[in-house]
């Protein structure tokens, strides 16, 4: 338990921004479609392959530990998982075209699903999940896409808030496409052309216009990440009135950056087929 939090000091004192140089190290993964990355805080990679409606579970080296799903609407089958979310005992994964979120243990052993058909009023309901992640306090938050709106549950799947959407009292998002949350309970959300940031309970915190077409968002810790097709932003730290600083990545990647994660003194970035691996180097 010590290691742990030591690890988790290490990380929050970290910053890539003053790194001055980022190397290629290596590639990991071989995938279809892939749609999406997310690392726990042990270090265990998961991946969303959108190809073969497959959930998959690889250690840092890139060796596959466990491989779950294939096509369908029973538990551990998907129809187009979008994105996934890990911490320390969980794995979430929204299944788009099944309008549920399906839960799994760390070892992706199979444990519940938060489904729009457990509501009855529509004000609860989503379709289309797009983009998922978990809180501190264990509250589940899933992007509505068909509604454009965020959807806050607590642990059982009880309906909390609604975040971004026309009957919330602060920011109407128009088109979002994804957002992540970090260490400060802060949401960042990726509205068209803008990075919209809520505190935790909905209230609009900031906003600022993004100088790159980014598709995607992820976080780990106290690190935003925004990935567009050959480059990648990284915000460090949480918003009091004013973005923290920036910087700004660009890749020689060939393929299209599906998603990144910075984690460990790395870059980790997703395309379809691989994971490519950036070294920080100061």
């Amino acid at each position: 338990m010590y290691k742990f939090y030591m690890l988790i000091l290490l990380i929050e004192l970290w910053n890539p921004l003053k790194a001055q140089n980022l190397i290629p190290y290596g590639e990991i993964g071989s995938f279809q479609s892939a749609s999406s990355l997310s690392i726990n805080q042990a270090g265990f990679i998961f991946i969303a392959d959108a190809g073969t409606n497959e959930i998959i579970k690889l250690d840092t080296l890139g060796n596959i530990l466990k491989v779950i799903g294939g096509y369908g609407w029973s538990a551990s089958a998907f129809d187009y998982p979008t994105d996934i979310f890990a911490n320390t005992l969980n794995v979430y994964v929204a299944d788009r075209n099944n309008d549920r979120i399906q839960i799994f243990d760390k070892d992706l052993n199979y444990l519940s699903e938060i489904s729009s058909k457990k509501y009855s009023d529509q004000k609860f309901q989503f379709r289309y999940p797009m983009s998922i992640s978990v809180n501190s306090q264990g509250d589940l938050f899933i992007l509505d896409s068909d509604n454009t709106r965020i959807l806050k549950y607590n642990f059982r799947g009880d309906f909390l808030t609604e975040i971004g959407g026309y009957e919330s009292s602060s920011y109407v998002l128009t088109n979002p496409k994804g957002f992540a949350i970090n260490n400060s309970n802060q949401i960042f959300v990726i509205d068209s052309q803008d990075l919209i940031v809520y505190d935790q309970f909905g209230n609009y915190a900031a906003k600022r216009k993004l100088e790159s077409n980014f598709k995607n968002i992820n976080s780990f810790l106290n690190i935003i990440t925004l990935s567009g097709d050959k480059n990648v932003d990284a915000i460090i730290g949480s918003v009091k009135n004013q973005f923290q600083e920036t910087k700004s990545f660009n890749t020689e990647v060939e393929e299209k950056i599906i998603d990144s994660v910075i984690f460990n003194n790395r870059m980790y970035l997703l395309t379809e087929k691989t994971i490519f691996l950036y070294q920080f180097i100061n």
